[in-house]
């Protein structure tokens, strides 16, 4: 065995042990706690049945929501009982041993690079299209650093004005406490508010997304959206110039997403010049995990461990 990732979730923590081909070579799952120290002993648990699997010290990386403030190592989570706590601290005190922590979506970013949609590409931007909206970006097999930890929200910057004023589109308050945030109107439930704002009627984003060919503002919607996509992409492609960008979540089921996407993204490119592959993740129930135990392997043969 190489390394052993958990996958930790609102309502399940999965641990699971990769080969030296990063194949899952056996896996372990239980109920998430609902306090925070009975989650920290569920954690300090399944690192325990890693370890006993007979390759102590072997590298762990943790992929969670949520997000690890660098300054005063706490915890801002939104399906997890730790937000304000030194979580990923508790963990490794408790257990007696290093781990590598890592944000679910920068793990499913580095899992597709090496080994999913994106592997053979020299860079690769990831977005996660669900309830929420991040991603993260991998160059040479590694996480893009920086000292804040925020590479990858791309939910949390602002909506492009242009489409925004062309259809009159509402700009309410995200989650996060700010106005306006592309997660508004990109991640799933934005899609819902765009169909709402043009037909006053409610629907899922899945029943907007398969209804398009009989409800014209069903077909509406969805353009808009593309258009906002389009355009963060866009946005990011001028920041990172990715070889291929990787689309994930739930809206990446999408029927005709990737076409339809790609010709909103070449509409909104300079004229003359490319885009990136649009690539569906490979996804599957090794992606978090395996990213994080990637995370965590590299961390180790770098020398230390996040």
């Amino acid at each position: 065995m190489i390394a052993a990732g958990i996958d930790l979730g609102g309502t399940k923590i999965e641990a699971q042990v990769f080969d030296s081909g990063w194949n899952r070579v056996d896996s372990r799952r239980v109920a998430t706690p609902q306090t925070y120290d009975a989650l920290v002993a569920a954690m300090v648990d399944q690192i325990a049945w890693v370890d006993g699997l007979g390759h102590p010290g072997l590298p762990i990386g943790v992929a969670a929501a949520g997000l690890i403030n660098p300054t005063t190592g706490l915890a801002l989570t939104a399906n997890l009982p730790a937000t304000g706590r030194p979580f990923p601290a508790d963990i490794a005190a408790t257990a007696g041993r290093p781990i590598t922590y890592v944000n679910d979506c920068r793990a499913q970013a580095l899992s597709e690079a090496m080994f999913g949609a994106a592997r053979g590409f020299g860079s690769a931007l990831a977005l996660n299209l669900g309830t929420g909206l991040a991603g993260g970006i991998v160059v040479a097999g590694k996480l893009l650093p920086g000292p804040t930890g925020l590479g990858g929200e791309f939910g949390h910057f602002a909506l492009p004005a242009n489409v925004v004023a062309t259809h009159g589109l509402p700009v309410i308050r995200c989650g996060c406490g700010r106005m306006g945030c592309t997660e508004t109107l990109i991640a799933g439930p934005g899609l819902a508010r765009i169909f709402t704002h043009l037909s006053g009627q409610v629907a899922t984003p899945e029943h907007i997304t398969t209804s398009r060919a009989t409800v014209q503002k069903a077909d509406k919607a969805w353009q808009i959206w593309c258009d906002l996509t389009a355009e963060m992409i866009h946005t990011l492609c001028y920041v990172a110039d990715p070889e291929c960008v990787v689309l994930a979540g739930g809206l990446s089921r999408a029927p005709n997403l990737i076409p339809d996407l790609a010709s909103a993204l070449q509409r909104a490119q300079l004229p003359g010049y490319g885009i990136p592959p649009l690539l569906l993740a490979e996804g599957g129930d090794t992606t978090g995990a395996r990213g994080a135990a990637f995370a965590a392997f590299s961390a180790q043969n770098d020398g230390g461990a996040g």
